[in-house]
C-alpha cells in the first residue's frame, strides 16, 4: 500500500503538468504554419519553421541531461516552463511581415521546442527515480498516455478559444497551460539525494556515458531509433493517403481522430502487461502492428477501409505508449541517469527526424504507395531489433534505488 500511495502522490505532481504541457503543444501546433504565413512566409519557409520545434528538441536533449544532473529534476522542469512561456510570448508578438517578424517568431518556436526537451527528460527522470521497479512501466506508460490525451484535446480547446480571440487565442491558451504546469511543479518537493550522489553524477560527462554504454546505444538504441522513425511517420501517412484517395479534409480529420482515440485508450493496459510479463511483449507487437498497418494502407481504396487501418495503426502506437521512456529507464545507470536519458532521447529524436525523410525520399522516387510500404518495413526491422536486444528481466531489469520526495517518504512510512 505504501508503494501505491507513493505512486499516486507522484502522479499528481507529474501527470498533471504532463497533461498541461500536452494541451499547450496540441493547441499551438495546428497554427504554427499559419502564423508563419501571416508573417510573410512562403509555404516552404512555413514548413521549415514548423520543423524548428523538433530541431529545438534535437539540439537540447543532451544539454537537458546535463542540466537535470546538476540542477535536479524539479528545477529543470521549472526552467522549462519559464522558457516555454517566453517562447510563447515571442510567438504572440507580431511586428508585421518580413524577415524580422519571421526570425522573432522562429525564435519563439525554437525556445518552445528546447523547453519541451528539457521538461520531457526531467519528468521522465523524476518518475523513474520515484517509482518502484515493478510499477515503472505502468507509471511511464501513463505518463506517455497523459501527454497524448493533452495533445488530443489541445487542438479542440484551441479551436474553441480561437472563436473569440482569433489565431492568438491558441497561444494564450498554451501560455495559460504552461504557467499552470509551472505552478504545479513549483509545489513538487525535490527528490532526496546525498552530496556523494550529486558529486558522482556531476563528474559523469556525456562522452563518458557514451563510452561506457556504447553497446547499449548501438544495439537496443538502434531499435528505439527505428521505432521512433515509424511512429513519427504515422502522423503523416494517414492524411497523405486520404488526399491520394480524394477524400475531403473533413473525412481525413475524422479518420485521424478515430485513430487518435484508439491510441489514447490503450496505454494503461499495455503498461500492466509490461510490468507483469516483460517489455518485449508490448514493444515487439507495437512495432509489428505499426509496420503491418503501413503495408496494408496502400491496399485501401475508400474511407471505411482507411479508417479501419488507421485505427489498427492507432492501436499499435497506443500499446507502445511510454516504451521508449521505459526501456531508457531500464538500461540507465543509477548515477548519472539524466545524462544517459539525454543520449537516449537524442537517438529517439534522430529516428523521428529520419522517418518522415525516408517516406519523402521514396515517395519522390517511386510514388506514395511504395513510400508507405518501405516505411512499414522499418516497423518490422524495429520489431526484430527490439526482440533481439531488449534485456531479459533477470539480467536487464535489476532494481535500482528509488528516491522519493521527503514528504512522500514520511507519509509512506
Amino acid at each position: 500500500m505504501a508503494e501505491e500511495f507513493r505512486l499516486r502522490s507522484v502522479a499528481v505532481a507529474v501527470y498533471g503538468p504532463a497533461a498541461l504541457f500536452g494541451l499547450a503543444e496540441g493547441a499551438m501546433l495546428p497554427v504554427v504554419a499559419l502564423s508563419a504565413i501571416d508573417r510573410g512566409a512562403t509555404t516552404p519557409v512555413a514548413a521549415l519553421i514548423g520543423a524548428v520545434l523538433g530541431i529545438g528538441a534535437l539540439v537540447t536533449n543532451i544539454p537537458a541531461g546535463i542540466l537535470a544532473t546538476r540542477a535536479g529534476e524539479r528545477k529543470s522542469m521549472l526552467l522549462a516552463a519559464a522558457v516555454s512561456a517566453v517562447g510563447l510570448v515571442l510567438c504572440l508578438v507580431n511586428i508585421g511581415t518580413g524577415p524580422g517578424a519571421l526570425v522573432l517568431y522562429g525564435a519563439g518556436v525554437l525556445l518552445i521546442g528546447a523547453a519541451s526537451a528539457v521538461y520531457s527528460l526531467a519528468r521522465q527522470s523524476y518518475l523513474t527515480e520515484s517509482v518502484p521497479l515493478h510499477m515503472r512501466a505502468r507509471a511511464l506508460s501513463t505518463l506517455g498516455g497523459t501527454m497524448r490525451v493533452g495533445l488530443f484535446v489541445g487542438p479542440f480547446a484551441g479551436a474553441a478559444v480561437m472563436q473569440f480571440w482569433g489565431q492568438a487565442g491558441a497561444y494564450y491558451l498554451s501560455l495559460a497551460a504552461v504557467l499552470a504546469a509551472g505552478a504545479v511543479v513549483y509545489r513538487v518537493p525535490d527528490l532526496e539525494t546525498t552530496a556523494e550522489h550529486r558529486a558522482a553524477a556531476a563528474a559523469i560527462t556525456t562522452w563518458g556515458m557514451v563510452k561506457r554504454n556504447w553497446h547499449v546505444y548501438a544495439t537496443l538504441g538502434i531499435g528505439i531509433l527505428l521505432l521512433s522513425g515509424i511512429r513519427q511517420t504515422r502522423q503523416t501517412v494517414v492524411p497523405l493517403w486520404a488526399a491520394h484517395l480524394g477524400l475531403s479534409p473533413t473525412a481525413s480529420s475524422l479518420i485521424y481522430g478515430f485513430a487518435g482515440a484508439i491510441d489514447a485508450l490503450v496505454f494503461y493496459p499495455a503498461g500492466k502487461v509490461m510490468d507483469r510479463h516483460g517489455r518485449r511483449w508490448v514493444a515487439v507487437p507495437s512495432a509489428f502492428v505499426l509496420g503491418a498497418s503501413f503495408v496494408l494502407m496502400p491496399l485501401t481504396h475508400g474511407a471505411v477501409l482507411l479508417a479501419l487501418v488507421a485505427m489498427v495503426m492507432g492501436f499499435g502506437n497506443g500499446i507502445g505508449s511510454g516504451i521508449v521512456m521505459t526501456l531508457g529507464a531500464d538500461v540507465s545507470p543509477a548515477v548519472g541517469r539524466p545524462t544517459h536519458l539525454g543520449v537516449w532521447n537524442e537517438l529517439a529524436d534522430v529516428g523521428s527526424g529520419l522517418g518522415p525523410l525516408l517516406l519523402a525520399g521514396v515517395t519522390a522516387l517511386a510514388g506514395l504507395g511504395l513510400g508507405i510500404v518501405v516505411s512499414g518495413l522499418v516497423g518490422f526491422a524495429a520489431a526484430g531489433a527490439l526482440w533481439t536486444w531488449i534485456p531479459r528481466p533477470a539480467r536487464g531489469l535489476r532494481p535500482t534505488a528509488v528516491r522519493s520526495p521527503p514528504s512522500e517518504r514520511q507519509e509512506a512510512d
